[in-house]
């Protein structure tokens, strides 16, 4: 694959957005289960949603037709993948991909969110 030059353009933050059918649901998901904290929000009802973790930041879109695919949404690199799949168990997320160590060096399993976004969670080996 042939690289692109930079042209001395600075990356800053980059975010990954989920549609969501029901604010009200993915919030209370994202907070309650995952341990986010809402940032921002907009709109009357709320439309949109900015909410924060350490160094994770995500953005929820309302879309009351979202269809869930089936590829992975977004990567989330943690450190304590035991304990954040036993959280994700416990709290009814469905599991697509059991936690395993993966031949690419991170300890890994994929969950759905209550709209079914599907969110690869790694852990360094």
């Amino acid at each position: 694959m042939k690289e692109i030059a930079d042209h001395g353009v600075r990356f800053g933050r980059i975010a990954a957005t989920l549609p969501v059918t029901d604010m009200d649901k993915a919030y209370d998901f994202y907070t309650r289960v995952l341990g986010f904290t809402k940032v921002f929000e907009n709109g009357n009802p709320v439309g949109f949603m900015i909410l924060k973790r350490d160094a994770g930041e995500l953005h929820l879109t309302l879309q009351r037709n979202h269809k869930a695919t089936d590829f992975n949404v977004a990567h989330l690199m943690v450190d304590d993948i035991d304990a954040l799949h036993a959280r994700c168990k416990q709290n009814g997320a469905r599991i697509i991909k059991g936690l395993k160590d993966q031949d690419y060096g991170l300890r890994a399993f994929v969950f759905e969110d209550p709209d079914g976004n599907r969110i690869d969670v790694g852990q360094a080996i």
